[in-house]
């Protein structure tokens, strides 16, 4: 999460077009890190140590390229002098040197796996050993020399073989059992397709600049800290500010890395530059950027798909040209698109109302607001997710709304000040959060006015609800102004980043091109009941079986995570005792309801099968045993869609007679009858091309587009408004 209101976000630009002084920023860099960071902890041998241990884990997270005699080797050479490289001005040279060693070794790997692929387009494994190897190998020790992590390569070829047969095996039985086409029987050998994906894999680190060099190595330094302090390079520093801000200047559309090399179009917003320009279709492969509109063409054949995607974007109102290969007839064209702002309306702030009738007919109107992100716009401040949020609450109150489902599931988090708007809208005046310095002054934020929603009120979280997320539902739990239902905690990430341009902190002559930005861990925050959110999360009120359930996220899965503390309770708020009154009814009910849903007792299967896939660790190399692995929860699924074809017709036909839903999105906030909410409304923001494989999956859509947990926190707000 990161403080915008404080943030200070320099342009980097200068009057001069020099490329960047990596070195000064590597050494301004280092102070400002050292100086800032909440630990205040000095560069060290034993930091320098870390620094070189997090650079290796960020480039071979799984251990695949550097043995443990090359680690050795790499400490012996930089690991006493890591840091100080930084300090003297040397972060250019230490950069370099540092991805040569990664990338010789990568490449060495991959030119070797080629070898063997190449073999194998002739000559295939039988896939009948009792091999296994781990399905992670990030926990897992370096191998020890050069012959064991050659035959660690050995097998991980033939695992991606493997892979990819049985994958082509389960897509043509699903194709005979449909009577339709295989999907794959156009394809080349097994061994080509994987041939593609390593030469992608070349290409990116082959592609990789001196800006990604230094980002790898500051990141690494930065990540010793904490995981979520980082460097941002310029490329990298626009991206985040895009993505804050739930809107980008470019074409308008998705894009996907293909295994031909080329980047597929994936998706096309309705509305956005490329759907008026009306000559880029769904399916379409771009295989060469001019990003200035005239003839200087790039090739992105195998580019990384964040190279690609800076390529395309650019300045409001300039043109950018694309060389395309046509998916309906394989012919080249070349399209001039004109960049404009792209509302990316489904990271925005949306809501639905839901009139719910019970076996007596009487009627029950309640809300769904859906919060993907404290989204804001750190460049011009015109885009506010508590003044969207405010807009859509003021319509729900003037509806009639009585109780209010906040979803914030895979909400990563935002900014700190709208949090703190945000909080007040159902609390009114008082404190909604606590953070500590470095030097352990503590700061009570408030909010002042009064409350906007009085209504019942549910939270829905998952472990991917991070950062500003957990703010607001700890502060919901702690006044006792909602239950929070859904995982069984949080993410757990209890930090304030502050992003802070470095050119601020240049010499006054120096040149201040391109040198990115700095995004510092400066406080820790705290429940105005004095609990850290760090690494516990916010424990829910009411646990539910989730689809997330079953997958190791959260801030204790990261390396050198800050630890858990407690500070005292921030000093004048009251709780409101009534819901732990009525908690022990609504869990009794929610229990009841729980057991009888299919969907939701299906959740708890996957959970459980996930659970033992990543705990057993074990990636079989025979097929037999591969595919019995895999038939367990093809079998489980089949069956599950077969149950549920039924069951969600009954649903349907259900929910006609009970259940009425409004949209209510940020365009509908004025008019003057809110619509009916349609399937149709949830693919609104972008029209996105058909996958023929996924035409096979009984991919049956939740019926009136209410997903289980949102169902019964729908029942919950509704039991808790009866027992008031």
């Amino acid at each position: 999460m990161l403080v915008a209101t404080t943030a200070i976000l320099a342009s980097c630009t200068g009057s001069s077009n020099a490329a960047p002084d990596y070195d000064l920023i590597g050494k301004q860099f280092s102070l400002v890190l050292q100086n800032s960071h909440f630990s205040r902890t000095r560069f060290s041998r034993e930091m320098y140590d870390k620094f070189l241990e997090c650079y290796l884990q960020l480039l071979d997270p799984h251990h695949l390229y550097f043995t443990q005699e090359d680690v050795d080797s790499l400490k012996a050479k930089y690991a006493s002098q890591f840091g100080d490289y930084l300090l003297v001005g040397e972060t250019t040279q230490l950069a370099k040197e540092l991805y040569t060693e990664y990338s010789t070794r990568a490449l060495f790997r991959i030119e070797q796996a080629e070898k063997l692929l190449q073999q194998y387009k002739s000559n295939m494994p039988a896939f009948d050993s009792d091999k296994t190897i781990a399905r992670s190998r990030r926990k897992l020790p370096h191998s020890k020399n050069t012959a064991e992590l050659d035959q660690v390569w050995r097998d991980q070829v033939e695992d991606m073989l493997l892979t990819e047969v049985v994958r082509r095996e389960n897509v043509a039985r699903l194709a005979k059992e449909k009577g339709k086409p295989d999907p794959n029987a156009k394809e080349g050998p097994v061994a080509d397709k994987i041939l593609a994906r390593l030469k992608r894999q070349r290409c990116e680190i082959q592609e990789s600049d001196l800006e990604d060099m230094v980002s790898h190595l500051l990141n690494a330094v930065a990540h010793v800290y904490d995981p979520h302090s980082d460097y941002m390079g310029a490329r990298e520093e626009q991206r985040f500010k895009d993505a804050i801000k739930a809107s980008i200047v470019g074409i308008g559309a998705q894009l996907r890395e293909d295994d031909d090399g080329s980047t597929k179009i994936e998706g096309i917003v309705k509305g956005g530059p490329a759907a008026k320009n009306g000559q880029l279709k769904l399916g379409d492969h771009i295989v060469a950027v001019a990003t200035n509109g005239d003839d200087e063409w790039t090739d992105i054949m195998f580019m990384s798909i964040d190279k690609v995607v800076d390529l395309i974007r650019g300045k409001k109102g300039n043109p950018v040209k694309l060389r395309v290969q046509s998916a309906d007839s394989g012919e080249e064209k070349i399209i001039t698109i004109v960049r404009d702002e792209v509302p990316m309306s489904e990271s925005l702030a949306s809501g639905k109302i839901v009139d719910m009738k019970d076996a007596k007919g009487n009627v029950t109107r309640l809300g769904i607001l859906t919060l993907p992100s404290f989204y804001v716009d750190l460049d011009d401040g015109d885009i506010h997710c508590a003044a969207d949020v405010k807009k859509i609450l003021r319509r729900m109150i003037d509806e009639g709304v009585r109780g209010l489902v906040l979803d914030l599931r895979f909400n990563g988090g935002g900014s700190l000040d709208e949090v703190r708007k945000m909080v007040g809208f159902f609390t009114g005046a008082g404190p909604v959060v606590q953070v500590k310095d470095s030097r352990g002054h503590v700061e009570k934020l408030t909010v002042s006015g009064r409350p906007i929603f009085n209504g019942e009120m549910v939270v829905i979280i998952n472990r991917m609800s991070a950062s500003a997320s957990e703010i607001f539902a700890g502060a919901m739990r702690d006044y006792g102004r909602a239950v929070v239902v859904g995982d069984v905690a949080t993410f757990g990430k209890g930090t304030v980043q502050v992003p802070r341009g470095l050119a601020d902190f240049m010499p006054y002559f120096s040149s201040r091109e391109g040198c990115g930005m700095i995004k510092v861990t400066v406080q820790k925050f705290y429940r105005i009941n004095g609990a850290s959110t760090q690494l516990k999360g916010v424990e829910s009120d009411i646990p539910l079986p989730t689809a997330t359930a079953g997958f190791q996220l959260g801030e204790g899965e990261q390396d050198y995570a800050m630890a858990y503390d407690e500070i005292p309770a921030a000093y004048g708020y009251v709780a409101d005792p009534r819901i732990s009154r009525i908690l022990p009814k609504l869990k009794e009910q929610s229990a009841a309801r729980v057991a009888a849903d299919k969907d939701l007792q299906n959740n708890l299967w996957y959970s459980a099968y996930r659970r033992r896939l990543t705990d057993e660790n074990i990636v079989y190399l025979n097929k037999d045993k591969r595919k019995a692995v895999n038939e367990e929860l093809q079998n489980f699924k089949k069956a599950s869609d077969a149950e549920r074809k039924t069951r969600y017709a009954k649903m349907e036909e259900e929910d006609k007679k009970n259940l009425t839903i409004y949209r209510l999105n940020l365009g509908d906030v004025k008019a003057k009858t809110l619509p009916l909410a349609t399937k149709e409304d949830e693919e609104e923001f972008m029209d996105h091309a058909e996958d023929p494989e996924d035409e096979l999956e009984d991919d049956l859509d939740y019926p009136s587009n209410l997903d289980p947990i949102v169902r019964e926190s729908l029942h919950i707000v509704k039991d808790m408004i009866q027992l008031r």
